[in-house]
């Protein structure tokens, strides 16, 4: 295929995207559409990652109706806590803040890799090659711009923070995650956006140089951790949107991430 034709391909596949999210958003708007909330609720009571400069999620009452005529309240949390984003620059110098992600990148089609049946015999399964090779044979390409979830299964412990946490007597933590090697090819072969994961991180448990979380923020993807509800989402055609705080030079931040099902 030469290049003309190639972006006059790419230029038809493009609207018909944008035709299919605008009529994805009118039915939602009708009330005809549905949508996934992929958010875990913040409370003191949820998972974090474990470290001396982290605590649990804080909120108090600073005014009430009885007393002042409006009910507000403080809150405080570390940014990576919760359903949020992990930024470029939280591994890799120079790359963006949380605030400097583009709109257009929160924004995306969603692909679902569901790895449920080898965490249930691993704990600590990373992503293969073969695992994405044996998605596409199935669902077709994974789309230029996507973002890739890991579907591991592991949200249904969220209401435990210790069995979420899954540390053994040596305090390290054993939960699945993305392999290196997927990673870099998610990046290199498929030009996606992002992925995200039902777990703490998008590095599996164990794992000390972090180097999923390298190779995205190296290439200036993000990442969403602690996603809720992939169980809800089809393997392909469901559109997300990332709603994640701007803190300004931020190295990430809660999010509301919503999935527009087709």
């Amino acid at each position: 295929m030469g290049k003309r034709a190639l972006a006059i391909s790419l230029s038809i596949l493009a609207a018909i995207a944008l035709a299919s999210a605008q009529g994805r958003l009118e039915r939602v708007i009708s009330g005809r559409g549905r949508v996934v909330d992929l958010t875990h609720r913040l409370s003191p009571a949820i998972p974090y990652w474990p470290g001396e400069s982290y605590r649990p999620f804080e909120f108090r009452t600073i005014a009430t109706l009885e007393r002042d005529g409006v009910f507000s309240g403080f809150f405080a949390m570390p940014e990576h806590m919760g359903t949020h984003v992990d930024a470029p620059n939280h591994f890799v110098a120079g790359q963006a803040a949380v605030d400097q992600l583009r709109p257009e990148q929160l924004i995306a089609p969603a692909v679902v890799i569901d790895v449920r049946e080898k965490v249930a015999r691993d704990p600590d399964y990373q992503l293969t090659l073969a695992d994405i090779r044996r998605w596409e044979r199935r669902y077709g390409r994974i789309p230029r711009g996507a973002i890739v979830f890991l579907h591991t299964g592991w949200g249904a412990r969220w209401e435990d923070p210790e069995a979420y946490r899954n540390r053994d007597a040596q305090g390290v933590m054993h939960f699945p995650g993305f392999s290196p090697e997927a990673a870099a090819w998610l990046v290199r072969q498929r030009q996606i956006h992002g992925i995200g994961i039902d777990t703490l991180s998008v590095d599996f448990g164990p794992s000390k140089d972090f180097r999923v979380h390298r190779i995205m923020h190296g290439a200036g993807k993000y990442h969403l951790e602690n996603v809720a509800r992939l169980e809800q989402l089809p393997p392909r055609g469901a559109i997300v949107i990332v709603g994640v705080l701007p803190i300004a030079g931020g190295s990430g931040g809660p999010a509301r991430v919503f999935a527009l099902l087709p």
